[in-house]
C-alpha cells in the first residue's frame, strides 16, 4: 500500500463518558462525502492516551464498520511499549484496518537503535502497511532519517512516515535518505504546500475534521502541481488552520470547533480540559469569519 493524498486524523466524540457512536458515524460519513483518501482513528487527535484497550479497539472496529471499504482506515496503534504496540496492531489487522499509524515511542526516550528495533518488531508481527509517526513535540525524540532509511530497507511493510516535526528541511533530508516509493505525509496542516513542494505525498490533517472539502481541495491542488491554487487556499485558510492549533493543545480546539458546528459534544477526557471561555469566544469568532457557523 502506498500512502498518498488526504487522511483525516479523526476526533473521538464522547457522550456521558462513552464513545458517541452516532456522532462518530456522522463524522466519518462527512469525511467520505468530502472525498478523503483515508481516516486515522485513535491517533493524537482521537485522544488515544485516554482510551483503555477495549475502547481503543472499539473505535477501530467502528471506523472499519462505518467506512465499509469506501476509504482507507489507518488505525493508530502505536505505544511507548513495544509489546502493547504489537498487541494493538495485530488486533487492528484482525478488525479489518487497512494500515497502521505508529507514533514514535514517547516518555522513555529510546536511542535510535531502540527505535529501529521497536518498529522492526512490530513489522515482523503484522502484515499491515505501517506509517511511522515522528512528532518530537510530543515524543521528545524524533525518528532520524537514517533510522527511517534502515527500516525502509529491512521492513517491506514500513512504507510511509507522518512527519510532524515542523521542519521543511526534514522533508529534504528524508527525500535524500529514502527509496523511491516511500511516502512522506505532512503532519501539520499549515505546512502542506511547502512539504509537498519538497517531496511529500500527502497530509494527515486535523483541520479536515472541520473543513474536509477545503483540505481535500488544497491537497489535490498541491499533488497535481497547481501551486497557485494551493497558495491561494493556503493564504485564505491559514488563520483558521493556525487558530485550531494555537488556541490550546490539540485536540481541544478542533473538537470544540466541530462541536460548535453541532456534529458532536465538546466532551474531552482528563487531563485535557475544556477550552477556556475566552478562547472559545475567539474560536467562535474565527468560525463565523469563515462562515462555518
Amino acid at each position: 500500500m502506498s500512502f498518498s493524498g488526504i487522511y483525516t486524523a479523526l476526533i473521538t466524540p464522547f457522550r456521558d463518558g462513552e464513545i458517541d457512536e452516532p456522532a462518530f458515524k456522522s463524522i466519518i460519513e462527512r469525511q467520505i462525502a468530502a472525498g478523503v483518501d483515508g481516516i486515522v482513528p485513535v491517533g493524537t487527535t482521537g485522544e488515544s492516551p485516554t482510551l483503555d484497550t477495549d475502547e481503543h479497539l472499539e473505535v477501530i472496529r467502528l471506523a472499519v464498520e462505518f467506512v465499509a471499504g469506501r476509504c482507507e482506515v489507518v488505525a493508530g496503534t502505536g505505544a511507548n511499549a513495544t509489546s502493547e504496540a504489537i498487541e494493538l496492531t495485530e488486533a487492528a489487522e484482525a478488525l479489518g484496518a487497512t494500515g497502521s499509524l505508529q507514533v514514535c515511542p514517547y516518555y522513555n526516550k529510546p536511542s535510535q537503535e531502540g527505535i529501529y528495533l521497536h518498529y522492526k518488531a512490530i513489522a515482523e508481527c503484522s502484515n499491515l502497511p505501517l506509517m511511522l509517526y515522528s512528532v518530537p513535540g510530543r515524543s521528545v525524540i524524533e525518528i532520524a532519517p537514517e533510522t527511517v532509511a534502515r527500516l525502509a530497507a529491512d521492513c517491506p511493510t514500513i512504507t510511509a512516515i507522518k512527519e510532524a516535526g515542523g521542519s521543511v528541511d526534514r522533508v529534504n533530508q528524508l527525500v535524500q535518505a529514502l527509496p523511491a516509493g516511500f511516502s512522506i505525509l505532512c503532519g501539520d496542516d499549515p505546512l502542506t504546500l511547502p512539504f509537498v513542494s519538497c517531496g511529500a505525498t500527502g497530509l494527515v490533517s486535523v483541520a479536515s475534521n472541520l473543513i474536509p472539502e477545503i483540505i481535500v481541495k488544497l491537497v489535490k491542488a498541491c499533488l497535481s502541481g497547481n501551486f497557485p491554487e494551493a497558495l491561494a487556499l493556503q493564504k485564505q485558510y491559514y488563520p483558521l488552520m493556525r487558530g485550531l492549533m494555537s488556541l490550546d493543545v490539540n485536540p481541544v480546539p478542533i473538537k470544540t470547533a466541530v462541536a460548535l458546528q453541532g456534529h458532536c459534544l465538546p466532551d474531552l477526557r482528563l487531563p485535557l480540559a475544556p477550552l477556556s471561555s475566552e478562547n472559545t469566544d475567539k474560536l467562535t469568532a474565527l468560525l463565523k469569519a469563515y462562515q462555518l457557523l
